[in-house]
């Protein structure tokens, strides 16, 4: 049997996407066939045109507050509860010290990552060392540098960066992020078939692999033409 292909598009500078990531996680440890899953990483860029660090002058906020039309007060209370929500799932995020920027060069790691088979290993990293760490995730060299800790050899990132390596890559992940219509991330999409959209509770995306799984394993239940009845499936 093939494995259950879990297809995720998300964003570094994204703090959903890594509660996202966590609650993926947590279902599948509790998945019975979790090693028969394949989870696959996919660009999506909130912000085409950041530049590769925004003004450090702004505080993460203010950035908030403008972007959303409120006050800086208001904003300050959404980082908290964001703040608040990660720690229940195991996730240190500190806002205060977010530096960012532009990600595309991080998506182009990241795909070759996937390429070395250590693209989780290297989302983890970058996420991380964004929403944790205050890493400037647009720099090329803490690129090379958070790359090398996961995994990957620095200096074949460094010489990956310096060109255009991977870049169609990421491109074309966006591309098919649009044709799915996918307009915010995270975005989950499990056997092809099942989508999940946003940070949704783990039992959610157990679901989900429960129903793709019956199905890739050829459960009656769920062929072509099965219905389901007036209590659901």
């Amino acid at each position: 049997m093939n494995k259950l292909r879990v297809d995720v598009w998300s964003d570094i500078a994204c703090p959903w996407c890594y509660v996202g990531k966590r609650r993926l996680e947590a279902a599948l440890r509790v998945f019975s066939h979790r090693d028969e899953v394949e989870v696959v990483w996919h660009a999506f860029e909130l912000d085409r045109a950041a530049p590769t660090e925004r003004d450090s002058s702004q505080s993460y906020a203010e950035r908030l507050s403008k972007k959303y039309g409120t006050t800086v007060e208001r904003a300050q209370g959404m980082i908290q509860r964001m703040t608040d929500v990660a720690k229940k799932d195991d996730l240190d995020f500190h806002f205060e010290k977010v530096r960012s920027g532009n990600t595309f060069d991080a998506h182009r790691v990241i795909h070759m990552a996937g390429l070395r088979g250590v693209q989780d290993k290297v989302k983890e990293r970058m996420l991380r060392a964004y929403m944790t760490e205050g890493e400037p995730i647009g720099d090329r060299g803490a690129l090379g540098r958070l790359a090398g800790e996961a995994g990957l050899d620095a200096g074949e990132v460094d010489d990956m960066l310096a060109g255009d390596l991977y870049a169609d890559s990421v491109r074309a992940d966006e591309a098919k992020a649009a044709e799915l219509g996918i307009s915010g991330v995270p975005f989950f999409v499990i056997g092809g078939k099942y989508a999940i959209s946003g940070a949704q509770p783990t039992e959610v995306f157990v679901k989900g692999l429960e129903q793709a799984w019956a199905e890739l394993a050829g459960d009656p239940a769920f062929e072509e033409g099965a219905m389901c009845g007036p209590e659901g499936c």
